[in-house]
């Protein structure tokens, strides 16, 4: 018996709205049964590329109208967890961009309530669906322990970009917004239990709330031994010198995105470009020289950011469709969002925080 196909909503008609939206529009799965924004602009651009698709100014009228299956969240952070919750209360399967929300509480609420209605939460975290990342954490496992794990993403933004970021930072910093996705590889790479977060931070900026910083820069402490950094900022001040370490360092040798992603510092392709891997082995000989060749992994053929947000969208399909187990996925999305919180409580207090 042919299964009907997956009534989606989407809600948010930015970048990542219009990528998801391509990516549902391309699937044989699922079927577009409205487009929420608060922009017409953008709702009515993306409709008339899409064909022609039914657009909403409001997401509960949109719910009750649209009557969707589930529901594409790709708005501001500060607007997920309330989002989300709706979809959920109208009985929708989630898709939700990153981070799930701006407490834990907030997420792991949605989590129970979820699960207690049989309903699937899939957080955009795309570095998961992407090859050469999953090649980049593969590696990293065969270094031994502890790792020392060096990452960081920052952008020289201006424009429309500046603006995105301040409206970002009416509700969450540089470093939780970003760094839940580069803490998750963390906690993939290591398999251990974070224990401890310190973090520092600076506002280098008139342009945002005198309690908001946007620049930052978090440690992390697994039980294990294994520690790693992350490092973001954002705005026009922002260097573009080592703005893309991405770096995992163990007692066998290292791997490292060797290759300077094309474009600015700003350019989301250039976010999730890696260019290629580099994998060191710290053996040696007798002669006390290395005893193995770098090996140089080439990525060319990893997909652009439209072609890893279909892998994401293909994930939501497989774990509607088939009813997959997702626990594991939504708890993780707590456990990095913990992570990133207990970093910007550090900030705000100055200390370090156990976790």
């Amino acid at each position: 018996m042919k299964m009907d196909k997956i009534r989606v909503l989407v809600a948010g008609c930015g970048h990542m709205g219009a990528s998801h939206a391509r990516a549902y529009q391309a699937h044989a799965g699922f079927e577009i049964v409205g487009l929420v924004s608060r922009s017409p602009q953008s709702r009515d651009r993306l409709s008339a590329e899409l064909g022609g698709l039914p657009t909403f100014a409001d997401y509960e009228e949109a719910l009750k109208t649209a009557k969707p299956d589930a529901v594409s969240i790709n708005t501001y952070p500060d607007s997920h967890a309330a989002y989300a919750k709706l979809a959920l209360e109208n009985n929708c399967h989630v898709f939700v961009e990153k981070p799930l929300a701006t407490t834990v509480e907030e997420a792991q609420l949605l989590v129970d309530l979820a699960n207690s209605k049989n309903k699937k939460i899939v957080i955009g975290y795309i570095l998961r669906v992407h090859p050469s990342w999953t090649k980049f954490v593969d590696l990293a496992k065969t270094l031994g322990k502890p790792l020392v794990m060096r990452m960081n993403l920052n952008q020289q933004s201006s424009g429309d970009n500046w603006f995105t970021h301040k409206q970002i930072m009416q509700s969450m910093s540089p470093i939780v917004d970003c760094g839940v996705h580069y803490v998750d590889m963390m906690c993939l790479m290591t398999e251990a239990t974070p224990v401890r977060v310190h973090a520092i931070g600076a506002r280098l900026t008139e342009e945002v709330d005198s309690e908001m910083y946007n620049y930052g820069h978090l440690h992390v402490v697994f039980d294990d031994g294994s520690v790693g950094w992350y490092e973001a900022g954002w705005g026009p001040m922002i260097s573009e010198t080592a703005y893309f370490i991405k770096d995992v360092i163990g007692p066998e040798g290292c791997v490292s995105i060797s290759d300077k992603p094309p474009g600015g510092t700003d350019d989301v392709e250039g976010h999730t470009k890696t260019g290629g891997l580099l994998l060191h082995h710290s053996s040696l000989d007798s002669n006390n020289q290395f005893a193995k060749q770098d090996e140089y992994i080439n990525t060319d053929e990893e997909p652009d950011h439209d072609g890893l947000c279909a892998l994401e969208q293909e994930y939501f399909f497989k774990a509607i469709a088939g009813d997959l187990d997702i626990s594991q996925h939504m708890n993780d999305a707590i456990r990095s969002l913990q992570i990133v919180l207990a970093a910007d409580t550090s900030i705000r207090s100055g200390k370090s925080i156990e976790i």
